[in-house]
C-alpha cells in the first residue's frame, strides 16, 4: 500500500505541474472560448487535468482511510458483510471497503 501511497503522490504533483502550466500559458492570453478556436480545447484540457487531479486526490484519501484502518485492526474486514476481503482483491485494490459481493449488490 505503501507503494501505491508513494505513486499517487506522484501523480498529483505530475498533475498539479500539468495543470499550472496550462494556467500559466493561458494567463497572458485572452480567450474567448466562443470565438477563439484553441480556447474551447485549452478549457477542455484545463478541465480534463482537473478532474485526474482530483480522482487521484480522492484515491490518496481512500488510500489513507485503508491505512487508518489497518492501525485500528479493521483492514481487509468487509463493511457490509463483516467478512473478509480476500486478499487478491486487496492486492489489486488496496482501498478496497468491500468484498466483492458486497461491491456488486451496490452501495451500502
Amino acid at each position: 500500500m505503501a507503494a501505491e501511497r508513494a505513486a499517487t503522490l506522484g501523480q498529483i504533483a505530475a498533475l498539479s505541474r500539468e495543470f499550472e502550466g496550462i494556467v500559466a500559458a493561458n494567463a497572458f492570453v485572452a480567450i474567448d472560448d466562443e470565438h477563439d478556436p484553441e480556447g474551447s480545447s485549452t478549457a477542455f484540457e484545463r478541465a480534463h487535468v482537473a478532474s485526474l487531479l482530483d480522482r487521484a486526490r480522492e484515491h490518496l484519501t481512500e488510500l489513507d482511510r485503508a491505512l487508518e484502518r489497518l492501525e485500528q485492526g479493521d483492514y481487509g474486514k468487509c463493511v457490509k458483510c463483516g467478512e473478509p476481503i480476500p486478499r487478491e482483491r486487496l492486492e489489486v485494490r488496496p482501498a478496497s471497503t468491500m468484498c466483492v459481493r458486497c461491491a456488486a449488490s451496490g452501495p451500502r
